[in-house]
């Protein structure tokens, strides 16, 4: 295998290696899974029941729980869009031979 074949395949293996990176974000898992359950949360409390209120002492629980979960994932999935992860540094070893 020549050098410039080397070369390239360590190229193509670092592309991948990025793309793996910004698809494994945590940032991205964390985010989703906070606006998914938000969202979930924020409908049960769009017609909170009458128990659930009293429960509460008035105040409707799940519509602001799931508004502050929706806030917090866009702000992960913001956060993640405009600061991407770095892909890793891959430390060249010169061969001494």
């Amino acid at each position: 295998m020549s050098e410039h074949e080397v070369q390239r395949e360590v190229t193509e293996l670092q592309a991948k290696s990025a793309t793996a990176a910004r698809i494994f974000d945590l940032r991205r898992i964390i985010g989703g899974l906070f606006v998914l359950y938000g969202i979930i949360v924020t409908i049960a409390g769009i017609n909170p029941s009458d128990s659930s209120l009293d429960k509460s002492e008035g105040v409707n629980i799940n519509l602001w729980t799931g508004l502050g979960m929706l806030a917090l994932g866009i702000f992960f999935l913001i956060w993640q869009k405009l600061k991407p992860a770095a892909p890793p540094q891959v430390d060249e070893k010169t061969d001494g031979a």
